[in-house]
């Protein structure tokens, strides 16, 4: 397997872990298939739909819309948004629809607000039981945006997310109605304000008791401060790297601060793509491949991007068919090269990133060392290579440039002859506790390898009150269970991250270890997260005491519980905590009797069973 432009072979690893993902892939891929061919065959769908029923879609559409709609057969744009003032980076979105209904009509065809979806902030339940909802909250998405454009009115459809869940819930969507092309447009990072080591090294200062709540306070408003995404390089951001890397953003699209001309310019160019590919005929079940989620795999190993990934790329690979597995993340993450140091893996936020070359060099670079799939379909065309390209505005033309050939800050980001590191930012760990989930990339080479006694706990608050009473002052791997998808909905546990950061800057060998997650922000101290099994469903985790010495080790890819097989075996699991009734959260209670296992991408909405068990 060769990449069909510049002569330039494929990393044998990626070879081969494609062709294992394909070929295990196989029978659900087909089927999958045959479903979108049957759906296809049935558009456009509002053709066949009843008068009374076209009658509805088409009372609240202005007169030329109608006509169109009506009449001359044009695409009708299905725009699925979630949008809310709350969450600041979805708060742009207030202005898209009417910018892409304007496009749209400029080209000919329309577009209507087919739904909007839940976009829940983890910063603002950071810590707290709306954080139990969270990942859930993806799959609510998906089933959301199913509804909405489940009306047969559609000939492409646009989605409107940025954030944690929202943008893999969308592309579970878009799967779903993988017969119809899809194109995601983004509203961009907010303009940089306080530092994110600066913000961090606060947090700390707070959680040492040394500042007061309205000092800290002040720092947050100055990091958080306006419109667009956060600026460090999390799980949001993560999402808008993978939107380009598989092909369904605009090439530069990604890290356009909102409310600027290019950004308005962007939006209208999408719209003008989903037109047009709703005249080609290419949708999105061509765009979404084996290639391409294997693109996106090494995009989110080559940036250290969010862990939260390792969940998300395998239920958004699992809605068309697609079998991704952890094993295919660990044999990448081996070979592909780290190139970018954005925070909490450097100093630097997405707009310094983006400005030193950002997405479009790192994938030219990938590109021409033979880590990517050029030979793909995207909602530009054919082949990753447009993606080499950033978006310029000039005299208000909207065009693409080549990136820049070298590194504008090779402190930001690298060419892949010198990388940070020739390991991915990623790691996953195995052993008698079952397989987890690192972020290596954020972690020093002094703390990549943790050797110290266990102190468990069945919550984050309990952690927290033994830190403030002294408990935690020594070399200390802190163990938090019960907190995997059927638990409690694997909330993430960023709460613990400024008192553990605390112990190792006084000297500490510290570390966490959990079934639960982290933020896409997880930074400096080592965390072994995603613990599958779970300890809810009987994991060794549930077996783990006081004590026992843990490792973790980045380097030979290690968790291990140095405690034999058969003493762990036969201990009595510690009994699952009993939460009080709470009937918002029990609204939830089907999601976690049925969901899946992390390292099937914690979902509710697939059969577990279709994975190959694994040893």
């Amino acid at each position: 397997m060769t990449q069909s432009s510049h002569n330039v072979s494929l990393h044998p690893v990626v070879e081969r872990v494609t062709q294992r993902l394909i070929e295990r892939s196989r029978s659900s891929r087909q089927a999958y298939l045959e479903g979108v061919a049957r759906a296809t065959q049935g558009q456009p769908g509002r053709e066949s739909i009843g008068c009374a029923n076209l009658a509805h879609a088409l009372a609240a559409a202005p007169a030329d819309d109608r006509i169109k709609i009506r009449t001359e057969r044009t695409p009708n744009i299905g725009i699925v948004t979630a949008y809310n003032d709350m969450l600041s980076a979805h708060a742009p979105f207030v202005e898209f629809p009417d910018v892409i209904k304007s496009a749209a009509r400029a080209h000919g065809a329309s577009a209507q607000v087919a739904g909007g979806v839940p976009a829940m902030c983890d910063g603002v339940t950071q810590g707290y039981a709306g954080m139990e909802l969270s990942l859930f909250s993806r799959d609510v998405i998906a089933m959301a945006s199913v509804v909405a454009l489940s009306h047969q009115m559609f000939d492409a459809a646009m989605f409107l997310g940025v954030c944690d869940k929202i943008v893999p819930g969308l592309v579970i969507a878009a799967q779903a109605f993988g017969h119809l092309p899809a194109v995601f447009a983004p509203a961009g990072p907010m303009p940089s304000g306080l530092p994110n080591d600066e913000k961090s090294r606060i947090r700390q200062e707070y959680a040492a008791g040394r500042i007061t709540r309205a000092a800290l306070l002040d720092s947050e408003l100055a990091a958080y401060h306006t419109e667009g995404t956060c600026t460090f390089y999390g799980t949001a951001n993560s999402n808008q790297m993978l939107m380009e890397f598989m092909g369904l953003h605009l090439p530069g699209a990604s890290f356009v601060n909102p409310h600027t001309p290019l950004r308005h310019a962007l939006t209208q160019a999408a719209t003008a793509r989903a037109v047009a590919l709703a005249k080609t005929g290419i949708n999105t079940s061509h765009i979404l491949d084996e290639r391409a989620f294997i693109n996106g795999v090494v995009g989110l190993l080559a940036t250290g991007g969010s862990t939260n990934h390792t969940l998300h790329l395998v239920a958004m690979a699992h809605a068309g068919g697609i079998l991704l597995d952890w094993q295919d993340f660990a044999d990448l993450s081996d070979v592909t090269p780290l190139l970018a140091h954005v925070y909490p893996n450097g100093k630097a936020d997405v707009n310094q990133f983006h400005a030193a070359g950002g997405l479009n060099f790192l994938i030219r670079e990938l590109l021409d060392a033979g880590f990517l799939h050029n030979d793909v379909t995207t909602v530009m065309g054919h082949g990753l290579r447009a993606y080499t390209q950033e978006a310029v505005l000039r005299d208000d033309v909207l065009s693409w440039h080549d990136a820049p050939a070298d590194s504008l800050d090779e402190g930001i980001v690298r060419p892949a002859s010198r990388p940070f590191a020739h390991e991915g930012g990623l790691r996953m760990l195995a052993g008698n506790l079952g397989r987890a989930v690192i972020k290596s990339s954020a972690v020093k080479p002094e703390h990549q390898t943790v050797r110290a006694p266990a102190r468990v706990f069945s919550d984050q608050e309990s952690a927290q009150a033994a830190f403030k009473a002294g408990e935690l002052t020594r070399d200390v791997i802190v163990v938090v269970r019960f907190q995997g998808p059927q638990a409690n909905g694997m909330p993430e546990l960023h709460k613990l991250m400024p008192m553990l950061g605390l112990l190792q800057d006084e000297g500490h060998h510290v570390a966490l270890v959990t079934d639960g997650r982290m933020s896409g922000a997880s930074g400096k101290v080592p965390a072994a997260i995603h613990l599958s099994p779970e300890a809810e469903q009987g994991g060794m985790l549930a077996r783990v005491q006081d004590g026992d010495i843990l490792t973790i080790d980045c380097e030979k890819n290690v968790l291990h519980c140095e405690v034999d097989d058969a003493t762990l075996a036969a201990r009595a699991p510690a009994p699952v905590p009993q939460r009080p009734f709470d009937p918002w959260r029990n609204v939830f209670g089907l999601f976690r009797r049925n969901v899946g296992a992390a390292p099937h991408g914690a979902c509710v909405l697939f059969d577990d069973a279709e994975y190959p068990k694994h040893a």
